[in-house]
């Protein structure tokens, strides 16, 4: 059972990173982003090629940090003069294409049969029976880091910049502010947290292949930033255990109602997934928390009695 429960945690870990890198290019910057598992099937795949060709785990990641990161600058680019619904598209035929790439060439990244037996970091180390435990304490770690590193840009003079954008483009233009800069940006640290997220997943699951990194990915990672409160790291957190408690917790229905049939409990299940997210929206439909705001001090009022 505790094997169980590791492997939950681990799974939260790596939708908190995603949901972290959906809030900083759609929360902060209002970049809709539908192409969040195309990001991080080219993460998991960079990572798994570079350590199966004998890199370090260390550098394997930073890699893939770095061609995510790449890319998504380069997307962002492309799509300079997309805004909101278009771009949201764009962003999906991208994951589309992504995925068609690693299904045909079979040369790089083994087609529709996937990568088998990417090493694990440190494994020699630590030893196979305590690996999942220290995996996970891993992804902690990394959650944490990152979640500190956000706040810091999110707190920033930058980070203010990247809301004004998303509230009004025009008038951030106006204001001095580079528009264009701020969005690739935005994009970019997005694409690498998106990356780190894909080559935890490949070190975790050490077999990838196309069909993982299809659109539940994104699906789940809106999910997460939606229930959380757009915009807030601290809310994600929460977010995303949410969405695990009710996409798991309902596993276990068929125990509680023997009468029903496999297909009946499946589609209870799915009812009722549905049926709590729309109750948590109705009564927080902002979110579990709301975004960072700066606030100013109010400086007392002055006499004007002599």
């Amino acid at each position: 059972m505790s094997g169980y429960f590791i492997a939950i945690f681990t799974f939260v870990s790596l939708a908190v990173l995603l949901g972290f890198a959906l809030n900083i290019q759609w929360g902060q910057a209002g970049m809709m982003n539908f192409g969040l598992a195309g990001f991080y099937g080219i993460g998991a795949y960079t990572a798994a090629i570079l350590s199966k060709a004998g890199v370090d785990g260390f550098t394997a990641t930073v890699a893939a940090m770095a061609m995510t990161a790449a890319l998504s600058a380069l997307v962002s680019l492309a799509t300079l003069k997309l805004r909101e619904d278009y771009l949201a598209i764009t962003t999906l035929a991208f994951a589309e294409l992504v995925r068609l790439v690693l299904t045909n060439e079979t040369w790089l990244t083994g087609g529709a049969n996937g990568i088998r037996d990417i090493p694990r970091p440190l494994i020699g180390l630590v030893g196979g029976d305590q690996y999942e435990l220290f995996f996970l304490l891993l992804c902690l770690v990394l959650v944490a880091v990152t979640y500190l590193v956000l706040d810091r840009i999110i707190r920033s003079p930058f980070g203010r910049a990247l809301r004004a954008v998303r509230e009004d483009d025009v008038v951030a233009a106006t204001l001095g502010k580079n528009v264009l800069a701020l969005r690739v940006k935005a994009f970019a640290i997005g694409g690498a947290v998106i990356g780190l997220a894909g080559a935890l997943h490949a070190y975790y699951f050490t077999y990838i292949d196309p069909e993982e990194f299809a659109g539940f990915v994104t699906v789940y990672a809106f999910m997460a930033v939606i229930v959380g409160g757009k915009g807030s790291n601290r809310g994600l957190l929460l977010g995303a255990c949410t969405v695990m408690v009710l996409l798991e917790g309902t596993r276990f229905l068929k125990d509680f109602v023997p009468f029903f049939s496999a297909q009946q409990a499946a589609s209870l299940r799915l009812a009722l997934i549905g049926a709590g997210l729309v109750l948590i929206l109705i009564f927080r439909p902002e979110g579990i928390s709301s975004e960072y705001r700066l606030s100013i001090a109010k400086s007392p009022r002055p006499d004007l009695n002599p």
